[in-house]
């Protein structure tokens, strides 16, 4: 049986008496790619927050590769690679200053730096921008070093909050073809208002509305007989 690479309990996550997330359960296993798709305040991003440890969970359990990330989230974090939406880079950085930042908060060794920054500055195409400040650098390549630095310490699981948001069509294009790169060999779980992105890259859909798991299968079964896309999504948010 696949291992299970990704996985909530009973996830809840309670903000006074309001429940940003209710009981949400699901796993997803080694090798997937999986797309996180609902409404905006639906509960994606402190989803996945709590799958990462960046939240604290009020009841269930969260785990990255069988590390609960409540009681053993330094071993979870080795495993995982985040994405945060509009995730916090360092403007007056470089993509060099800042892999090596990063790498040497982790605990990497010299060598082994040198070689997983070469690998992931080729992956998501930043040698014409290694030497610039990120604040000088487009959103899409911002991006691109978010994801650099996400993939650096090379994780077996991805959590990706919005990796598109904001991108043109042409930087939208270069990171679905970096996803479906990195898909053959990782554990990916991406959120995403762009429907497209879902059939272009994903396996599996897992769709929240309202705190609660709506939706857990394949394309096929999300789009069922006839239904295009944003008409299924329209149907499960009765937005009809």
């Amino acid at each position: 049986m696949p291992e299970a690479m990704i996985e909530a309990v009973g996830l809840t996550k309670y903000y006074g008496e309001f429940a940003a997330i209710d009981d949400v359960s699901f796993r997803i296993d080694s090798g997937e790619v999986v797309a996180f798709l609902g409404p905006n305040g639906a509960g994606k991003s402190t989803s996945m927050k709590l799958l990462t440890g960046y939240l604290a969970v009020t009841k269930g359990t969260a785990k990255i590769a069988g590390h609960d990330m409540a009681t053993d989230r330094i071993a979870g974090a080795k495993k995982l690679g985040y994405l945060p939406e509009n995730g916090p880079l360092y403007p007056d950085m470089t993509p060099r200053t800042l892999l090596r930042f990063f790498g040497e908060a982790r605990g990497m060794s010299s060598r082994y730096l040198k070689e997983r920054i070469a690998t992931v500055v080729e992956l998501c195409s930043l040698q014409s921008v290694y030497g610039k400040p990120i604040g000088k650098l487009s959103k899409g390549y911002r991006q691109r070093v978010g994801m650099a630095q996400a993939m650096l310490h090379e994780p077996e699981v991805l959590i990706l909050d919005e990796p598109t948001a904001g991108l043109d069509p042409n930087q939208i294009h270069g990171v679905r073809e970096m996803l479906r790169h990195i898909g053959k060999e990782k554990t990916i779980l991406l959120s995403t208002h762009i429907l497209q992105e879902v059939e272009a890259v994903a396996s599996k859909v897992l769709f929240i509305d309202e705190g609660r798991l709506v939706f857990n299968g394949t394309i096929a079964e999300f789009k069922k007989k006839d239904t295009d896309i944003e008409a299924r999504f329209r149907e499960l948010t009765k937005a009809i």
